[in-house]
């Protein structure tokens, strides 16, 4: 009792003790075991014991990017720098073990040839000059760290790529074909035999007369476990809730616009009196009415029946001036459309031009160093000059016109549909007369233009059209919000299909999904969705939402799959048919005890075929196809001699040869020789760098970092 008394006394004292001591051992472990999490977060990849670092790579993913733009996703540029590294690393590998590199000579070589066309590194000779290369290295060393940087890279790429081609020639140079080889290629092609046989098709044994197991299935994938290795990866099913626009959104978009129409009465509080609010098929203000009440801005260009709305086209077309049509839905939009006026356009142009751009017009490059003022003026003094002369056109394009397009047809831009150039320059070859000369000023600078020809006049249309984006209101989106909710709270302790089920909704699956993919059928690009499905915690019936644009995803996930040996359900779709056919065969054998073509026949209630010229380099029989295991065993038969029952690729055969025609024999078999060696280089680049990198070590760790 003393010493339980003693205990008690100083228990806060032994609690800060073990408390401390505790703290010391787990802060230990995690310093322990940080260190090692920083250091496997850091590598994105080991490849043959080299390490790629993620800051540099991410550094790399990001330069793609901006030189792909939009167009491309993070996931798809991350993967295409991935394979340049993993070559890259892969190649490095060789390269050391051979002792092969690029010297400083080689290097300055490989640049000159490189840049030789690059008008900065050229003398007034038009030869290149190294001094003027080592002035502007030297520049950027000194200016531009970063741009040092992106040189050093180039420099590395192009020694890189001549590496790898330096290691390819010396393959390459090792790959001859001897005239043994040439022989045997020309007796491949034209060693021939004709054969008469009996084909029993698989399909003469109905599929449901075969069972095939799991286990038949097992066995399959055990004996061809190489062909049947897959990666890591998990299935998920999920439900969409779309923000769409509903009925009653749709009603409210028509009747706010069929309210633009009239004139209507409106109180003003400024003035304190009623005013009149002219309507849009009474404003003469139509370019402005427009800009003030639609999504698409007003578009003054006249357009042809073919560039409407089809949905409307008709009816548009049909109207007078001033008339409107309306509102029709067309691509997203409740749209009206009022003519304004009705001309006779050419449906096509033929134009000359001088382009002078200046410094801050679109295109233009460093060079350009006039200004706007200055390149009005040149581009009026060169528009007396055609006035005068027109004969002077080509020359004055060559030695002033900016635009690359059209110098080498004299500046000339030939028979071109309307609406096919910018705005001002359309007006002027559409709408000026054949013979026109004249300046128009564009995006691009000033345009000195002569209209050389015109085809086709049509009638053609100018309209205003008030156009407002089909959306869903605040209401629907919040009422998509609480579906999407309430489903979510309902599949936690409820069975996901059947809740699903009750309330309407379309359950979508996605199975197979890998770590580094993003797409998703029926959603597109969701990358968040796959790394949960990947994330450690996340369990087989785990549910979470999603934000997706215009609307949620409710997803659950199915399954995991370990990478290895592909399962017995995922295999059963390709490896059944195969199992079948194989049972098949042993089926038609055990029935079929016929020692010669004419019992066999007899037998399956079939006839006896025949098949000439068949070769061993294209072996396939003619009325049946592609069958090697056949045509290899008849070219290992002696004339008059019967094969044994042969599994084919479409049946089970018994084949007899008729006749043996041996390939004319050549005075020489260099030229077959010489093309088997071609046809041996062709194929270096691509299967022996794949070879390389099935054999290399590759350790990829994108998917644990996650590098989005």
């Amino acid at each position: 009792m003393a010493i339980l008394n003693k205990i008690r006394q100083r228990s806060l004292f032994l609690i800060i003790i073990i408390a401390l001591a505790l703290f010391s051992f787990v802060l230990s472990g995690l310093i322990k075991d940080g260190n090692s999490v920083s250091h496997s977060q850091n590598i994105v990849a080991t490849i043959n014991g080299k390490e790629i670092n993620r800051e540099d790579f991410l550094q790399k993913v990001e330069a793609a990017q901006r030189q792909a733009g939009p167009s491309a996703t993070s996931t798809q540029i991350m993967n295409q720098v991935w394979e340049q590294e993993v070559r890259q690393a892969v190649m490095e590998t060789q390269f050391e073990k051979l002792g092969i590199t690029i010297e400083k000579d080689q290097m300055r070589d490989l640049l000159k040839t490189a840049l030789a066309s690059s008008p900065e590194f050229l003398n007034s000779a038009g030869m290149f000059d190294e001094n003027k290369l080592n002035e502007y290295i030297a520049n950027l060393k000194e200016t531009s760290p970063q741009g040092y940087q992106s040189w050093i890279d180039y420099e590395k790429s192009i020694a890189s790529n001549a590496l790898q081609q330096n290691y390819f020639n010396m393959v390459r140079a090792g790959l001859t074909s001897t005239l043994l080889e040439g022989e045997l290629e020309h007796k491949l092609e034209n060693n021939k035999v004709d054969i008469k046989f009996v084909q029993i098709p698989y399909s003469s044994i109905p599929d449901d007369k075969v069972k095939v197991e799991k286990s038949d299935i097992s066995s399959y994938l055990k004996k061809h476990e190489k062909q049947y290795q897959v990666e890591a990866s998990r299935d998920i099913k999920f439900v969409k809730f779309d923000e769409i626009a509903s009925a009653e959104d749709e009603k409210a978009i028509t009747t706010d616009l069929k309210a633009l129409l009239n004139n209507k009465e409106e109180y003003n509080d400024i003035t304190k009196a009623s005013e009149t609010v002219v309507g849009f098929l009474n404003t003469t203000e139509n370019e402005d009415y427009v800009n003030s009440h639609s999504d698409i801005k007003f578009d003054k260009r006249f357009v042809f029946k073919s560039s409407l709305p089809a949905v409307a086209a008709d009816s548009i077309f049909n109207l007078g001036v001033g008339a409107v049509y309306g509102p029709y839905k067309d691509n997203g939009y409740f749209k009206l459309t009022k003519v304004l006026a009705v001309k006779q356009i050419p449906d096509s142009a033929k134009v000359r031009h001088i382009l002078i751009t200046f410094i801050g017009a679109q295109g233009a490059g460093p060079e350009v160093t006039r200004i706007e003022a200055q390149a009005k003026t040149l581009a009026d003094s060169l528009l007396t000059v055609l006035k005068a002369d027109k004969s002077k056109f080509p020359a004055l394009v060559t030695e002033f016109s900016s635009d690359q397009g059209s110098v080498n047809n004299e500046g000339r831009y030939d028979w071109h549909p309307y609406n096919s150039m910018v705005p001002e320059f359309n007006d002027f070859e559409f709408e000026g007369n054949v013979g026109d000369l004249g300046v128009v000023k564009t995006v691009f600078g000033f345009h000195v233009m002569e209209i050389e020809g015109q085809k086709s006049k049509n009638k053609a249309v100018q309209v205003a059209t008030i156009a407002r984006k089909i959306e869903p209101s605040e209401a629907t989106v919040d009422k998509v919000f609480r579906d999407a909710s309430n489903f979510e709270i309902a599949v936690v302790d409820k069975d996901f299909e059947t809740v699903a089920k009750n309330k309407k909704l379309i359950v979508l699956p996605s199975n197979g999904l890998k770590a580094l993919e993003e797409n998703i059928i029926g959603i597109g690009s969701q990358r968040p969705i796959v790394r949960w499905a990947f994330e450690e915690g996340t369990d087989v019936g785990a549910i979470k939402r999603f934000n997706i644009p215009n609307g949620y995803v409710i997803a659950q996930l199915v399954a995991k799959h370990k990478k290895g040996l592909m399962s017995v359900e995922e295999a059963s779709p390709s490896v059944t048919p195969i199992v079948r056919q194989e049972k098949k065969a042993e089926m038609i054998r055990k029935r079929a005890t016929a020692t010669n073509l004419e019992a066999l026949a007899k037998a399956e209630n079939t006839t006896v075929r025949t098949a000439t010229d068949i070769t061993m380099k294209a072996p396939s029989i003619t009325g049946v196809g592609r069958e090697p295991m056949v045509v290899g065993t008849a070219f290992g038969l002696k004339q008059g001699q019967t094969s044994k029952l042969i599994d084919g690729v479409n049946g089970v055969y018994m084949v007899q040869v008729t006749k043996v025609t041996p390939a004319v024999k050549l005075d020489s078999y260099q030229a077959v020789a010489n093309r088997v060696e071609q046809q041996k280089l062709n194929v270096v680049s691509s299967r022996l760098y794949n070879a390389l990198k099935e054999a290399s070590e590759i350790e990829d760790n994108r998917a644990k970092i996650q590098i989005q």
